[in-house]
């Protein structure tokens, strides 16, 4: 079975800070039921996509499944050594904010990188922040931003087109080269553009497989004009041609 390791990718505290910046929750005060039905619903894409989840992602799920169970306990209901302790969620608050004050810090200095190169630029080089394509900014997307709009497609996906049974085998490795073949008739397209024509669940979740292997090897970026705005795939100027492309392991 083709896996993306998601290794490559974020973690769960990047997944944990996506949930609470996408629907504003302020980060001392998260509801925890809120959170872990849809960390746990990120998770199952995850596992329909057939992903090779990392052991710290389900770890997470316990912890969160932990603190949510505590949470519900009546305060006259739990152990005594536990009726003085503090928030269950203050641990995990404290360790969302290092992570975030860390990724902010990295940032910044991902900024001040972007600004040594415009004073001495060299052709092809690419702002990992802030990128220009046909005139235009657009800022990265990230893996969850990408699932997000997965999730979407898929549950706008007609019942029928789920049953249609597609005798042509459709591969991982197809569809890299069907991307990156797109991107040389245009500069950038839309993640819809790309999943309009699927004709199956199966060809859909190969199409998602195919760009996540992309953006693990640095032929594409997908990017956004505003925070959780249309994703959009652009060719990275420094990547591979298509003929030369070798899949990872």
């Amino acid at each position: 079975m083709y896996k993306v390791k998601l290794e490559e990718f974020e973690g769960p505290l990047d997944l944990l800070l996506f949930l609470i910046k996408k629907d504003e929750i302020d980060i001392y005060d998260i509801p925890i039921a809120k959170i872990t039905e849809q960390y746990l619903e990120y998770l199952e894409f995850l596992e329909l996509l057939d992903l090779d989840i990392a052991g710290e992602f389900l770890v997470m799920a316990a912890t969160l499944m932990h603190i949510k169970s505590k949470m519900l306990l009546p305060p006259e209901e739990r152990p005594p050594e536990e009726a003085e302790e503090e928030d269950p969620r203050a641990e995990l608050v404290r360790r969302l904010i290092e992570y975030k004050a860390f990724k902010e810090a990295a940032g910044q200095l991902q900024s001040l990188e972007a600004r040594q190169r415009d004073l001495f630029h060299r052709p092809g080089d690419m702002d990992a922040v802030q990128i220009e394509c046909g005139g235009e900014k657009f800022f990265e997307a990230s893996l969850f931003d990408l699932i997000s709009a997965f999730s979407v497609v898929l549950a706008n996906v007609p019942k029928e087109t789920f049953l249609e049974v597609i005798k042509e085998h459709v591969t991982v490795e197809q569809k890299i080269h069907d991307i990156l073949h797109m991107l040389v008739e245009k500069p950038c397209f839309t993640i819809k553009d790309l999943f309009e024509k699927a004709k199956s669940k199966v060809e859909i979740v190969v199409i998602f497989l195919a760009l996540l292997e992309l953006m693990k090897t640095h032929s594409i970026l997908a990017v956004q004009k505003e925070l959780f705005g249309e994703i959009e795939i652009i060719r990275n100027p420094q990547s591979i041609e298509p003929a030369q492309w070798k899949p990872t392991t």
